[in-house]
């Protein structure tokens, strides 16, 4: 065992997580179950929130908060008590697209505060590749005054977590590791290695792990794109897209991707980091750039064919009665983090046109934060001409014709929007409703 093994194994006092979030959080609930932890974040609010047994995101649930044995902290001094940390902080873009480094930044200062000689530090957030080893590393050096192989060493490993999704859990999704040398990436090994049931997949370098992140989802986006691309033009064509999935998907080899708004933490901005280092090196993408043009694009789409479908059936675009049903990125999550259906109610507000909105999940304070549209419990909604439904929530799923009515109420005819083609477009036949879908 070398001198620095030895070392870390004498004096690690447990794992530090930074940033409690839908990261954050699974892997403090998880590692508290095989070790000491310190789950800290800066956010007072939702620190209490987990004190009292409440979780935020839903991704573990109350029950796992409230059994937990880890400490909840805002406190950053409580940090000291550990040799191996992990930063799992958001990895947002700026207004002009460009990434924002300042989250990963601050915690780095923030480990060099309590940084000594044996421990180890491992960043999840996404990155390009490169980030960690030329932006923290010297954050963690100067700040601690520590040196890189001799005092400490540093890994990487790429979040793959799936907001919502209850089968594909952290524990049974192969994680890659990455470390500053063999011996650091032996012990990030080691350590994953006890809650990580599906396995480790260990990278060469730290830039490659990197780099795997913000490729994987890079490569969702494009198929998106392309599933967009196609859909305007079935649309065109008067085609459902939906219709054609299915029949496409026949084939063993499809790969199933569906139209739809490309939001979140993840697949809507990792992109622009992998364009951002390509641009640095001299080189301009075509493919992942025109896939995010389309997938931004989106929005504007939508709305513009909400429009025309209002206007075929002769309603007032002014004074059409519209209700949003889904705000959330994505299905069975709380997380609103980009979400594009926002940018559905900021369209649809240039025409005049002040949607009501309603999500069984969303937070109502931080939708209020980012939208004056009057947010409801969808049981509410009344005498529309327009229901539009972004996002696929289970419960969604289950509305009936009897819902639909109730819905439509004295109006002749409801406009429904099926962002997700949950329904089938014959299921919409009567003469009571219209349908559209991506």
């Amino acid at each position: 065992m070398s001198e620095f093994n030895q070392h870390f194994n004498e004096k690690n006092n447990g794992i530090g997580i930074l940033g409690l979030g839908y990261v954050g959080m699974p892997l403090a609930i998880s590692f508290s179950k095989v070790t000491d932890v310190i789950g800290f974040d800066p956010n007072r609010e939702k620190v209490q929130l987990y004190q009292s047994g409440i979780d935020p995101t839903n991704e573990v649930g109350n029950d796992a908060i409230k059994k937990s044995s880890m400490k909840f902290t805002n406190d950053e001094t409580e940090l000291k008590n550990v040799s191996f940390y992990i930063a799992a902080v958001p990895t947002p873009i700026n207004s002009d697209k460009t990434p924002d480094l300042n989250p990963v930044i601050n915690v780095s200062k923030t480990i060099g505060k309590y940084l000594r000689k044996g421990s180890i530090v491992v960043y999840e957030s996404t990155v390009y590749p490169g980030v960690t080893e030329d932006i923290c590393v010297p954050i963690l050096e100067e700040v601690s005054g520590l040196k890189l192989g001799t005092d400490f060493k540093v890994g990487y490993s790429p979040e793959r977590i799936n907001p919502g999704d209850k089968e594909n859990r952290l524990e049974n999704i192969v994680k890659i590791v990455s470390g500053s040398d063999q011996e650091a990436l032996e012990i990030i090994s080691q350590v994953y290695s006890t809650i990580i049931k599906a396995g480790i997949h260990r990278a060469p370098t730290i830039k490659v792990a990197e780099a795997a992140k913000v490729v994987e989802n890079s490569q969702r986006d494009i198929n998106i794109a392309f599933m967009n691309e196609l859909s305007m033009v079935f649309n065109k064509m008067n085609i459902n897209t939906y219709d054609v999935i299915e029949a496409m998907n026949t084939k063993w080899n499809a790969l199933k991707f569906t139209p739809g708004l490309v939001g979140g933490h993840c697949i809507g901005v990792d992109p622009y980091y992998f364009l951002y280092e390509a641009e640095k090196i001299g080189y301009h993408s075509q493919i992942i750039a025109s896939g995010r043009k389309v997938n931004d694009g989106m929005s504007r789409f939508v709305v513009e064919q909400i429009i025309k479908e209002l206007i075929k059936l002769d309603i007032s675009i002014k004074r059409a009665n519209i209700g949003i049903l889904g705000l959330t990125f994505k299905e069975n999550t709380p997380d609103i983090r980009n979400s594009k259906m926002f940018d559905i109610v900021n369209e649809l507000k240039g025409y005049g046109v002040v949607p009501q909105i309603s999500d069984l999940y969303a937070n109502e304070e931080e939708i209020n934060k980012i939208s004056d549209s009057e947010f409801v419990d969808y049981e509410t909604f009344k005498d529309l001409d327009c229901l539009i439904i972004g996002v696929a929530h289970d419960e969604y799923k289950k509305l009936t014709n009897y819902d639909f009515n109730r819905i439509r109420g004295n109006k002749k005819k409801l406009l429904i929007i099926d962002l997700k083609g949950i329904f089938p477009s014959t299921r919409f036949e009567s003469e009571n409703f219209s349908y559209w879908s991506l």
